[in-house]
């Protein structure tokens, strides 16, 4: 059996932390809210952190890529450990004000991430606030 990491964005407004419904019962949960929001300008409130200028704004008007690099490296330690003792299920959350722009895109770099240096675990990415973006593999 492989690893299944479940990775969601999700609103803290809204829906709050997701519930974990594997047997371990929890996972790490970021808050990306300190984050600058792209969500207060114009240009993106109708957009998500699948959008490009989305994705440009917070690569580049941000620290979202020092806030990443900090969640990749604690991520990193618990899925090697997973992987070696043979555990079956991993959930990562991001959560921000609307679940829309800031914790999409953290959930989306983290899944990509994890695939590139994890290909023996199945990640799933659910947008709880998003749900046409959600994505298996």
């Amino acid at each position: 059996m492989s690893l299944k990491i479940e990775i969601h964005s999700f609103s803290y407004k809204k829906g709050g932390i997701p519930k974990d419904n594997s047997e371990n019962g929890g996972g790490f949960a970021f808050d990306c809210r300190g984050v600058l929001n792209p969500g207060r300008l114009e240009e993106f409130k109708a957009q998500t952190g699948c959008d490009i200028g989305v994705q440009e704004f917070l690569k580049k008007s941000t620290k979202m890529p020092e806030f990443l690099e900090a969640v990749k490296n604690i991520i990193s330690i618990n899925i090697e450990n997973y992987l070696s003792r043979g555990f079956e299920n991993l959930q990562i959350n991001f959560g921000c004000t609307g679940g829309q722009h800031r914790s999409v895109y953290a959930a989306e770099k983290t899944a990509e991430f994890i695939r590139e240096k994890y290909p023996e675990a199945s990640v799933s990415i659910n947008h709880d606030e998003q749900p046409q973006l959600n994505t298996v593999s």
